[in-house]
């Protein structure tokens, strides 16, 4: 698998089901800003009656319909309907993806964390969706509200100096001294090892330095 990142506000898309999963995957769908979707559903619950409002068509999508999208969201289908679809989504060489049914799957939706333009996402590779929903929430509790305005505020630093001319080195050095001063994260493990090494190193030339200074004066009395 190759993680990607699809800009759906580009992107034209079609969701098909019926029931809850549908309406969950149209919550996250609408959160991506996906703007060229349409929604289908021949028998839809009132869950996803809410989440899709006026944007419900209440059928399912023709062969040419199918063909004029680039992904396929199918949520909540029988199983004989979910196959036809994803069958002439892939005959059109449009991208599926079918809740609960990986058979039928060109791809995988990974676990999500976003905040604000922070998106963080976690996969198992369909391995187990109970460790990815897991390690999700183990983020969504380190990663607080307060992120959405660190990320917006580190975008307006970099625009700034961008805007006035400064190299991406002189940009990143700066993100850098914003994240590290205000201390958003930990020091890399990597780098607090360098420190910890290099403190250990100059308190032990400072303890080898007083120690020859004492020899040497004690040989001069």
């Amino acid at each position: 698998m190759y993680p990607l990142l699809v800009d759906l506000a580009r992107v034209p898309a079609l969701l098909v089901g019926d029931g809850p999963a549908a309406a969950r995957r149209l919550a996250q769908l609408d959160e991506a800003g996906a703007t060229r979707l349409r929604v289908f559903s021949a028998a839809p619950d009132p869950a996803l009656i809410a989440q899709a409002g006026p944007r419900l068509e209440r059928r399912l999508p023709t062969e040419e319909e199918i063909a004029a999208a680039r992904l396929l969201f199918i949520a909540d289908l029988p199983a004989d309907a979910a196959e036809r679809l994803a069958g002439l989504a892939q005959d059109s060489g449009v991208l599926v993806y079918a809740e609960d049914r990986p058979a039928l799957c060109d791809l995988h939706t990974p676990a999500l964390v976003r905040r604000g333009d922070l998106l963080v996402t976690v996969s198992t590779n369909g391995r187990s969706p109970t460790l990815a929903r897991r390690l999700r929430q183990f983020l969504e509790q380190l990663l607080t509200a307060e992120w959405a305005d660190r990320v917006a505020r580190v975008g307006a630093l970099r625009d700034r100096l961008r805007v006035a001319g400064a190299s991406l080195a002189a940009v990143g050095s700066a993100s850098e001294s914003l994240i590290d001063d205000e201390r958003w994260l930990p020091p890399l493990r990597a780098a607090a090892q360098r420190d910890a090494s290099a403190s250990r190193f100059s308190q032990s030339r400072k303890s080898s330095t007083l120690g020859s200074r004492a020899l040497v004066s004690g040989q001069t009395r």
